[in-house]
């Protein structure tokens, strides 16, 4: 820290001044000195024997006069006292450089930080001022994006309502207004309504799961699981949808049994959006496959299908919420958007992580998570 030239002009015109009262006060301390000794014949006569008889250093040499030692002495009080006053001002000074660095950044300078470094205990108060500012920015920041993620949050699903919702208030707005010909005209328009009201329910469950693993805090109950008959038992689910999409659905694990520390049911609700993805979105797949393998201590868990391939520009942001890699397709499969955006919420609540590869030959989910879970929840809660 550099120091203005008013500051060192105050630092030398207090160090001068203290010089020149040290120098008096030992002139006036030693007239007192001589004044007694001179006074008082007996102290006189010993310190005079004290002189003859008393060598210092190798050559013996004589001390000649009591005041060049009072002298010596005080040189060394007067400099240490100069010293200490002109550091004690220092620190003042860097204290106020401090103290008006934080008035600056107080004032709504978020983006200024205190530039210089010191030594010791002020630098410490300069490292925990700057650690302080950027917490409270990175704060602010992560409360703008939430409210803008509110925002985006109650846009898409006020849009994404609103489309069935229409279509359910003109299907049965032809049936109050008997705008129909005949009973099978009836039975078209309530069917319609009955599957726009199925794609509500569908959004609104999603929506519901989204928001409950979301929050923070959200409750999650481990047990220990056997990952082998969690995923035979989904894949038994699927098997009457993939015989008649003519798809071959399989699962295996390495090694059997294994066993996993995680809440089963958010854990199934994983593989289920998966899969589910798998058999929406794979187009012309001829099989998937739900497989399992330990790695140290963690198990990768990878849902693979041969079907169309997912744009590359998409990949990065498949697992934003309301997000799809193809609108037209994903009104048509009744996609909300959301599935996998609550997949990445659920693997994040075990403290794992989810990637996505996808080419010509294959799209493949993978699901890396930890067997243990015990020190990490209670991290968590």
């Amino acid at each position: 820290m550099k120091l203005t030239g008013r500051e060192k002009s105050s630092l030398i015109f207090e160090g001068v001044v203290t010089v020149i009262l040290l120098v008096l006060l030992n002139m006036a301390i030693i007239m007192i000195i001589q004044d007694i000794i001179q006074g008082n014949p007996g102290v006189t006569n010993g310190i005079f024997i004290i002189k003859q008889s008393l060598r210092i250093g190798p050559y013996q040499t004589q001390i000649w006069s009591y005041q060049r030692i009072l002298i010596a002495i005080f040189v060394v009080i007067d400099a240490w006292v100069v010293w200490w006053r002109l550091r004690r001002r220092y620190h003042l000074y860097q204290m106020n450089h401090i103290i008006g660095e934080l008035h600056y950044i107080a004032q709504g300078h978020l983006d200024h930080r205190i530039p210089f470094r010191l030594k010791g205990n002020q630098q410490h108060v300069i490292s925990s001022v700057n650690a302080l500012v950027d917490s409270a920015v990175k704060s602010m920041d992560d409360e703008r994006k939430i409210e803008k993620s509110k925002d985006e949050l109650i846009t898409n699903v006020s849009h994404d309502l609103r489309t069935p919702l229409t279509s359910i208030i003109g299907y049965l707005g032809l049936i109050e207004d008997k705008q129909y010909q005949s009973e099978e005209d009836i039975l078209k328009y309530t069917h319609t309504a009955y599957e726009k009201a199925k794609q509500m329910k569908t959004l609104v469950e999603d929506l519901f799961e989204y928001t409950k693993v979301q929050q923070h805090g959200a409750p999650v109950n481990i047990m220990r699981v056997d990952l082998n008959q969690l995923l035979e038992q989904l894949t038994a689910s699927f098997e009457l949808e993939a015989q008649h999409r003519g798809i071959n659905i399989s699962s295996k694990v390495v090694p059997n049994p294994l066993m996993i520390e995680a809440d089963p049911e958010k854990l199934g609700r994983v593989f289920n959006n998966l899969v589910a993805n798998a058999f929406k979105y794979g187009n012309g797949a001829s099989y998937i496959k739900v497989n399992a393998l330990q790695k140290g201590g963690n198990v990768e868990v990878t849902v693979a299908n041969d079907g169309t391939p997912i744009p590359p520009q998409a990949l990065d942001h498949l697992f934003e919420r309301f997000y799809r890699a193809e609108a037209s397709r994903s009104r048509a499969t009744g996609g909300t958007g959301l599935g996998l955006a609550i997949v990445k919420s659920i693997v994040d609540l075990h403290h794992g992580s989810v990637r996505v590869t996808s080419d010509d030959d294959e799209t493949a989910f993978i699901v890396t998570l930890p067997l243990k879970q015990d020190n990490k929840m209670q991290a968590h809660e």
